[in-house]
């Protein structure tokens, strides 16, 4: 018994890890995306959806918060009360949700994209919420066994991509996000033009899943960075060394790195980052918990061994347990190290 198990995860692996190979030859056109949808319009998405405007980009949205659906009725931007009303208009329909359960719904549930069986308008699907590899794989199937509405130039069936996006609100707003992008290449050189409108970077990943697989590992080792800085600026002034200075040492040697040079945790030491505004804004910690238990998901899933994975997850979510789950992520410096952070 114990051996088949063996034997499972190292075949989850290999179907997990395998190179990824489109099922035809086919190239596809982006002269047909001229009508967007975008279901999702929180922090990130609305202002996705905004520089698509900017864009040119004829939009169609969704979004369950009435607030956010007349912000764009009154900009003259169609909006629809369900997914199924926004695909039905659209040539393409991007999506930017909290989680893997508003994913699946949106997608499968009452009056979703799938509504209508294995029929569709939309041509590509693209997902640019942060949710676990194994749900990307399993939408990108169900959609490739549909059927379009209206064939047009090369497009015989519908296409998705997952295409989790780096970079936070600010990239957002000033559309330099990174795209990660996984499913078909051919889809990914389409659809290519569609994300640099929203974004500076989109890095074709592999298959299905793969941009969402970049995506969990990325704020994995976003996360652990952020914990080991924090630790030890904390050491650092307990001993007698001012944040500052040590600061200056890091970004001038080894320890160099983005939690210490761009987005430094200790308030005082950098302007503009969420510590020096009492960690208010950017990147939350229940997000970066929520991220940190897919990630620990998934390597179970493949029996991969992740010991700072798991203790990520175990510190972020006593912060959240602390009421301090609305606050950015380097806030992990004051909360799990308190007593040792004033800044010197």
């Amino acid at each position: 018994m114990a051996m088949m198990k063996i034997y499972s995860h190292k075949l989850r692996a290999l179907l997990y890890t395998r190179p990824f190979h489109s099922v035809s030859s086919r190239s596809f056109s982006s002269s047909s995306f001229e009508n967007v949808g975008f279901i999702g319009l929180g922090n990130m998405g609305s202002r996705m959806a905004d520089n698509l405007l900017k864009a040119g980009y004829k939009l169609t949205v969704h979004d369950v918060n009435c607030n956010a659906m007349k912000k764009y009725s009154d900009m003259r931007v169609s909006t629809k009360q369900t997914p199924f009303g926004v695909a039905e208009a659209s040539d393409v329909v991007i999506t930017m949700l909290p989680s893997s359960s508003h994913v699946l719904n949106v997608y499968h549930g009452p009056y979703g994209l799938l509504e209508g069986g294995n029929i569709l308008r939309p041509r590509l699907l693209i997902d640019s919420s942060t949710i676990d590899p194994q749900t990307s794989r399993r939408l990108s199937a169900s959609i490739s066994n549909c059927s379009l509405k209206e064939k047009r130039e090369n497009w015989e069936s519908p296409v998705m991509l997952d295409a989790p996006v780096s970079g936070g609100v600010v990239a957002a707003e000033a559309g330099s996000l990174t795209f990660m992008v996984g499913g078909s290449e051919d889809a990914y050189l389409a659809a290519k033009s569609l994300l640099l409108s929203m974004g500076k970077n989109a890095i074709f990943c592999g298959g299905p899943g793969n941009g969402s697989v970049a995506k969990l590992c990325n704020n994995l080792a976003m996360a652990v960075s952020m914990i080991g800085v924090s630790e030890a600026l904390a050491l650092g002034q307990s001993l007698g060394i001012s944040a500052d200075v040590l600061t200056k040492i890091f970004n001038s040697s080894s320890a160099r790195c983005w939690s210490s040079d761009s987005y430094n945790p200790v308030p005082g030491v950098m302007q503009g980052v969420p510590s020096s505004r009492n960690y208010s804004g950017g990147f939350a910690s229940k997000l970066m918990a929520k991220d940190l238990n897919l990630a620990a998901a998934s390597a179970e899933e493949v029996a991969q061994k992740c010991p700072m994975t798991f203790l990520a997850k175990n510190i972020y979510r006593e912060i959240c347990k602390d009421a301090h789950e609305t606050e950015d992520f380097s806030c992990v410096f004051r909360h799990y190290y308190s007593g040792k952070n004033e800044h010197n």
